[in-house]
């Protein structure tokens, strides 16, 4: 407040720049006089004027805080770091295979993943950005933009050659090999058929390694299409066929709106995020 009243030469018009009344900073300032024992400022019929004192004290006062803002702007600047966190499957199954094209894009730039079945939080976890799967997410500071929806389809590895005929309804899964994930899909899409058909299954708790298991021959498994995408495209999965459900669940791609959207590494990664998955999709 000393800072602004001495650069303004008016209580009032540093009031206005710090968003306090302009009774809080007079009342500021005497205080910093009464702890001194001087006095900064000569009150005048118009304003106010620096003392000998004050304004000494002032020329002091004013390269400490240019050193700190100096300091902080550095820090920012050599801030190249970001923390991203995700599902565990959406890391190893997506994010991995396209992070190089990103970091040859922008070299310097550091990007940690942090691999996490658990909802980021913000306000007390040092994160960038979120890649969130299930609904949308909703908060008045956070800006959230769709990825993908969770589009279900049911997978096998090159190596099975029992498949279905294309009349055959789900019930036909009920007495094969499965694999399930942590999300039940089977269970769900079977029903009371699930009780005869489990103990020909295996169990997983990521996704990924449900989409390893598949490709091993292990069984049909049930993955959303955005996950299982790359081992479609290269063969390593076969599509046995689409799962037709009504559901709002989707990936997201979510960061706080608490920075201006030129923020550095963190907006060029959120913007290559959504190029990214355009283009992967474009593929599909």
């Amino acid at each position: 407040m000393f800072d602004a009243a001495a650069r303004h030469l008016n209580f009032r018009v540093a009031a206005m720049e710090l968003n306090v009344t302009q009774g809080a900073v007079a009342q500021s300032i005497r205080g910093l006089e009464a702890d001194l024992g001087v006095s900064l400022f000569k009150r005048l019929p118009r304003g106010v004027a620096l003392t000998e004192v004050g304004s000494r004290y002032h020329s002091g006062i004013a390269r400490g805080l240019a050193a700190i803002d100096q300091a902080t702007e550095d820090l920012r600047a050599g801030s190249r770091m970001i923390t991203v966190s995700v599902p565990p499957s959406f890391a190893s199954k997506w994010l991995v295979h396209r992070l190089p094209y990103f970091l040859e894009k922008n070299p310097g730039i550091e990007v940690h993943t942090v691999a996490t079945e658990a909802v980021a939080d913000f306000h007390t976890q040092a994160v960038d950005i979120a890649v969130r799967l299930g609904a949308k997410p909703t908060g008045d500071d956070l800006v959230v933009e769709a990825l993908s929806p969770v589009e279900l389809v049911i997978v096998c590895g090159p190596s099975v050659t029992i498949l279905p005929s294309r009349n055959d309804g789900i019930e036909w899964f009920a007495d094969k090999p499965l694999v399930q994930d942590s999300h039940k899909y089977w269970r769900v899409l079977l029903g009371d058929r699930w009780e005869s058909s489990h103990t020909r299954s295996v169990s997983f708790n990521q996704t990924a390694l449900a989409i390893d298991a598949a490709i091993a021959g292990k069984g049909y498994a049930v993955v959303p299409r955005f996950i299982a995408q790359g081992d479609l495209a290269s063969g390593n999965l076969i599509e046995v066929r689409s799962v037709e459900r009504e559901a709002a669940d989707g990936f997201w791609a979510v960061h706080v709106d608490n920075r201006p959207p030129d923020a550095g590494p963190r907006s060029l990664f959120f913007e290559w995020l959504l190029e990214e998955v355009g283009v992967s999709r474009a593929k599909i």
